[in-house]
This record gives structure tokens, C-alpha cells and sequence, in this order.
């Protein structure tokens, strides 16, 4: 499956932690916003570990599964290199 998280962290250190953490099982695509594929349980592993970061009552972690049959659309710079692309959803670029 494939979610997508987002997330706003008030605090510098817990921000830092929390997209270290995140670099452990997600791709960045954009500030504060990454792409898991993955089962349930490694998605489960994630949240457990990012629950130990974060404040609940001070930051915004969101998590969003995305259709299997979905499409991508991407306006303007990518994050990726040239010729790069991530797979699993098919893509329009503009």
C-alpha cells in the first residue's frame, strides 16, 4: 500500500528527529511531506516510532493511503534527478 505523510512539527529537534525517522521508511517529495510503500505492519513500525517524537498536542502528523489505482500529477520542479521516477501510480506531468 502507499500513504501519504505530512506533517507539521513545532518544535526544531522533534522536527529533525521526525524526518530522520521518516528517512527510514519513506522517499521525501516535498518539505515536510513523504511517500511510504509498504505493508501495514512496517507502516504500524513507523507510526510507533514517530508517536515516541512527537507532542501530540503541539504537532500535526497526517497519514494518507492513496488509491491503488490512482495517478500522480506533478507541476513544475521535481525533486527527483532527471530521468528518475517514482513507480506504482501512473504519472501526467505538465
Amino acid at each position: 500500500m502507499m500513504y501519504l505523510i505530512g506533517y507539521d512539527i513545532s518544535n526544531p529537534k522533534r522536527l529533525a528527529k521526525v524526518y530522520k525517522t521518516l528517512l527510514d521508511y519513506a522517499v521525501p517529495i516535498q518539505y515536510s511531506v513523504f511517500l511510504f510503500e509498504g505493508s501495514k505492519n512496517h507502516l504500524q513500525s513507523c507510526i510507533e516510532r514517530l508517536l515516541e517524537i512527537i507532542h501530540t498536542k503541539e504537532d500535526d502528523l497526517r497519514i494518507y493511503q492513496l488509491p491503488t489505482n490512482g495517478k500522480q500529477w506533478r507541476l513544475g520542479k521535481s525533486f527527483l534527478p532527471e530521468g528518475i521516477f517514482l513507480t506504482g501510480m501512473p504519472m501526467g506531468i505538465y
